[in-house]
């Protein structure tokens, strides 16, 4: 059995992409999850009893943690004492990580404690800091092997020990080729990493662009949580300077966040309620397809946000591409991946508003670039990004852990 530890589940819209592939290929896992999700981005049948099957770890009472790490020694031997010196004494990138560490472990005991009769092969950690904490003690003190994936707030804004856990690591899989070079240069092995994309199911997102009439105003596309690594402030920029230069456009932003006040002002304050749509509804799964098809062309200018907070490889633009849409976005992270600039769609640098207004621009002016870049991005995502294969580096390596004695 694969036991699989999250922050919350299926709230997060990969952890039940990811794991249907995962059951798809015949692979025992069960799902772990520090919290459970408030709302999910699915209203499919088989991602809500995965939900239901989750088996979520808080809330848990300080007492029964501490009892738990002072059982610990008895339940695990050696393990439990090295684990806790590691907590105490490992390298760590600041007090308040020690000390969230240590609480982590003894959540691990805990966790750990009741797996005792229970079949554990291997256990990942999706995300890296809180989650992948629970998950590397986990497997020390069960002394399984343990691996992870990491994305962006988990390896940027919120690391948490990250040098302990690559070196604990079986393997370490990459989103990126960003990743992977990040993964080099903090310690990893060359033969622990693998680069297993966040794909989706293509299958669900046919190309089918809509024919913009002559006259009509360019309409353009953009969707996320509506944080500030998503860079929407620099679509309302861009927007802004658009509408001075006379350009006729209209926008929409779908999705929903802590930051749609602020976004709102920005809109009111330049004037474009009547040009920026913010829905302030967070997109499912299954809504995307005809959200993309009722736009032009699809925006998302990432940046490093001021928190450290920033995205790996957007999901979203993915899905915007296997739709037929030609995409537009910034030079981050494992972006270059995705959006090959000039060949797949475009990239600008993050922050300018600027260089984005002429990115749009150039795609509404010019019908037979955007076909080419729509053509081109589509085939790249269905060749690298599928689901159905871009996830084969993990389940060999999944697999290979069930073969594995107990």
């Amino acid at each position: 059995m694969i036991h699989y530890m999250t922050t919350q589940g299926v709230g997060d819209a990969w952890v039940g992409n990811e794991l249907r592939m995962v059951t798809k290929a015949g692979i025992p896992v069960r799902l772990h999850a520090l919290n459970r999700p408030a709302s999910t981005y699915f209203t499919a049948a088989d991602i809500d009893a995965l939900n239901r099957a989750t088996n979520v770890i808080y809330p848990l009472s300080p007492l029964r943690a501490l009892g738990a790490a002072l059982a610990a020694p008895i339940r695990f031997g050696p393990r439990a004492l090295a684990a806790l010196w590691n907590a105490l004494t490992g390298e760590r990138e600041s007090l308040r990580v020690r000390l969230t560490g240590i609480w982590h472990y003894a959540v691990a005991c805990h966790w750990a404690a009741a797996r005792r009769g229970e079949e554990v092969h291997h256990i990942h950690s999706q995300w890296i800091h809180s989650g992948g904490t629970v998950a590397m003690y986990g497997a020390w003190l069960l002394g399984r092997p343990f691996s992870f994936t990491g994305h962006a707030a988990d390896l940027f804004r919120n690391r948490a020990a990250l040098a302990d856990k690559i070196r604990r690591a079986k393997f370490i899989i990459c989103i990126s080729e960003f990743h992977r070079q990040f993964f080099l240069k903090n310690g990893a092995r060359p033969e622990q990493l693998a680069i297993a994309y966040c794909g989706i199911d293509t299958r669900h997102f046919t190309p089918r662009r809509r024919t913009r009439a002559e006259g009509e105003p360019l309409h353009i596309l953009s969707s996320g949580r509506l944080v500030e690594k998503k860079g929407f402030p620099v679509l309302i920029e861009a927007c802004a300077l658009l509408r001075a230069r006379g350009y006729d456009f209209r926008c929409t932003i779908a999705g929903s966040g802590p930051d749609e006040a602020t976004l709102r002002a920005q809109i009111a304050a330049a004037g474009l309620d009547d040009r920026i749509s913010l829905t302030g509804q967070a997109l499912k799964q299954e809504d995307i397809p005809e959200f993309m098809y009722s736009g032009d062309l699809y925006c998302l200018p990432c940046v490093w946000a001021k928190d450290n907070d920033v995205d790996g490889l957007p999901q979203m633009l993915m899905e915007a591409m296997a739709c037929g849409l030609p995409a537009v976005s910034t030079q981050l992270v494992g972006i270059p991946d995705l959006v090959i600039d000039g060949e797949t769609g475009l990239l600008v640098p993050p922050e300018d508003a600027a260089a984005l207004a002429d990115a749009l621009v150039r795609l509404g002016d010019s019908p037979e670039l955007a076909r080419q870049l729509a053509e081109a991005g589509h085939i790249h995502v269905t060749k690298s990004f599928d689901i159905d294969s871009c996830l084969d580096p993990l389940l060999s390596r999944f697999g290979t852990a069930l073969e594995q004695p107990l």
